[in-house]
């Protein structure tokens, strides 16, 4: 038995830690690839944006820096998303809504990041971008 008030709280603490470490550690795993999806697309985007920064005006840190500010943000974002719809019957939508667009506007930013970059042909871009945009109509 625990007498003194510091171990008592101390171990009430540990396990409630534990059990919210436990908690994230659970909602990460059985949605990895949601995870993983993310940080690739915004890791894609950052990693073109980045070397075509570097061509255009050389290298910025705090450029560099904003791309693990927006990994972190959407992570977050993501966490919140799946919690809410672990948590509410009926939600299972949320992430879809979502994130979904979010992955298709990243990947489109991280086309044009590779084609200033010069990874890709502006010829090619025009023709992903006319696909992704069919409703729009041809560009000239």
């Amino acid at each position: 038995m625990i007498k003194s008030t510091y171990m008592k709280v101390t171990v009430a603490g540990a396990a409630s830690i534990g059990f919210i470490c436990s908690y994230f550690m659970e909602l990460t795993m059985d949605n990895a690839e949601q995870y993983l999806a993310v940080a690739a697309v915004l890791l894609l985007d950052g990693f073109f944006g980045v070397i075509a920064g570097i061509k255009r005006e050389g290298f910025k840190t705090y450029k560099a820096l904003k791309v693990l500010k927006s990994l972190a943000t959407w992570e977050i974002i993501l966490t919140a998303i799946l919690m809410i719809e672990k948590g509410f019957a009926g939600t299972s939508w949320l992430s879809e809504t979502v994130i979904t667009p979010f992955i298709v506007f990243q990947l489109m930013s991280a086309l044009k990041n590779a084609s200033m970059a010069g990874f890709i042909k502006n010829e090619l871009l025009n023709i992903i971008l006319d696909k992704i945009d069919k409703h729009k109509g041809d560009r000239i």
